[in-house]
């Protein structure tokens, strides 16, 4: 079994983003020479996420509304006692979760119709990371 890994940087404008990464996900897979496999995809901070769905601006907007209805910004969260002010963005990481595994099959990644891989910040405006482990043969 071969193994690539690449890492992914990012630094977003706002505290609430949801970036489209298949193109960069889809390189490392090509960059890989892994023909039949996974890749996994994660993101190495408590206060983000990765997910698969449809790439249409208004479900993304659905989704950031729902998200803040369940785990909305406020100043009360337990978690604020600590200095820190990110509670809802702890909360929707969990919503979302950290990572995704995406079948590979002839070099592409095996998507259904519309899936679309993205990173998504919550606390954003400080640089974090995301990993592509590309596994298989």
């Amino acid at each position: 079994m071969k193994f690539h890994t690449e890492y992914l940087w990012f630094n977003t404008q706002k505290r609430r983003e949801y970036i489209n990464i298949t193109r960069q996900v889809e390189d490392a897979v090509a960059k890989s020479g892994i023909r039949e496999g996974m890749v996994l995809v994660s993101a190495m901070h408590i206060t983000a996420g990765v997910y698969v769905n449809d790439a249409e601006s208004g479900l993304i907007q659905d989704i950031d509304e729902w998200l803040e209805g369940l785990a909305p910004f406020k100043e009360n969260y337990r978690h604020h006692r600590t200095g820190e002010d990110n509670g809802d963005a702890h909360l929707k990481s969990l919503l979302i979760h950290h990572e995704v595994i995406v079948p590979i099959t002839n070099s592409k990644l095996d998507f259904g119709p519309w899936q679309q891989i993205y990173y998504a910040e919550f606390d954003g405006m400080r640089r974090k990371r995301l990993i592509i482990k590309v596994m298989g043969e």
